[in-house]
């Protein structure tokens, strides 16, 4: 019986080797675009007030870029840190199910839950679409090393992308540094719109998150990012809703409507009688 994409064959490679083979995979597109992204996060922390100790652990310990962006924008808007770490929450939740589809992937029967807990960390769109594509093809002992290697590389090289970034922002021009901050904001409102191309609603949300920003912040700066979220997300889903609502089909006629239909105005028992 050929191997299905759940069942390869082994393979006597050692784990190492294929950590090492997971790290080569770092040298691919989605990896250097996700560089291009970090780049403009180091210039937007440092233009936030955001040090560079600082900057290079929200990279290593919070790691989803977006997460990343509402920490640090609400740093620079003086945001209460509860509503800070709900927004966080929040941005956050997305990965829930995007972590449980990836992990029956990855584990084998002999991998320890301590392993999959801390390699969910990793999980973000950049590592979850490389395991998913990737990780099938795969013997089942290989997978942890593997991924380990992708997941742990492309963490550490945008720690050193997110510091270099930072200090390039301290030492560029004023015009040069804002073109760096507005690299992170670009690429990822470019990457979601792309990645709504079937979602009407979602994008009608980035419509409306970008239309409302400015009133939010002017009246409720220091809960605009979380408001502008929140209104712009949950208007966008109701007429989302009201727009795929299917048209509403006139009922077709009962046997009893037929039946009447065909014996005519004669059929009535007074008129029988």
């Amino acid at each position: 019986m050929p191997p299905t994409t759940t069942d390869r064959p082994s393979d006597d490679r050692s784990a190492f080797s294929w950590f090492l083979a997971g790290q080569r995979q770092f040298f691919s597109l989605p990896a250097l675009i996700l560089m291009a992204a970090f780049t403009g996060f180091g210039g937007l922390a440092h233009a936030s007030g955001v040090d560079l100790a600082q900057t290079v652990f929200l990279v290593a310990f919070v790691w989803a870029l977006p997460s990343m962006i509402v920490v640090v924008g609400a740093v620079h808007a003086g945001t209460p840190l509860l509503a800070t770490m709900f927004a966080v929450a929040l941005s956050a939740a997305r990965l829930m199910p995007m972590t449980l589809a990836l992990m029956p992937v990855l584990r084998d029967e002999k991998t320890p839950k301590r392993v999959l807990y801390a390699l969910s960390h990793f999980v973000a769109v950049t590592a979850w679409v490389f395991g998913m594509t990737q990780l099938p093809n795969l013997p089942r002992a290989a997978r942890v090393p593997y991924f380990t290697g992708f997941a742990v590389t492309l963490t550490v090289v945008n720690m050193g992308v997110a510091a270099a970034s930072w200090w390039a922002a301290a030492k560029l021009p004023p015009t040069a540094a804002a073109g760096l901050v507005l690299l992170t904001p670009l690429y990822f409102s470019l990457s979601l719109w792309r990645a709504a191309v079937h979602a009407p609603a979602e994008r009608l949300a980035l419509v409306f998150g970008v239309a409302i920003a400015p009133a939010m912040h002017a009246l409720v700066p220091s809960f605009d990012l979380l408001l502008t979220g929140l209104v712009g997300g949950t208007t966008a889903h109701l007429i989302g809703r009201r727009l795929a609502r299917p048209a509403t089909v006139p009922a077709a006629p009962g046997p009893a409507a037929d039946i009447t239909a065909d014996l005519g105005p004669a059929s009535r028992p007074e008129e029988r009688a």
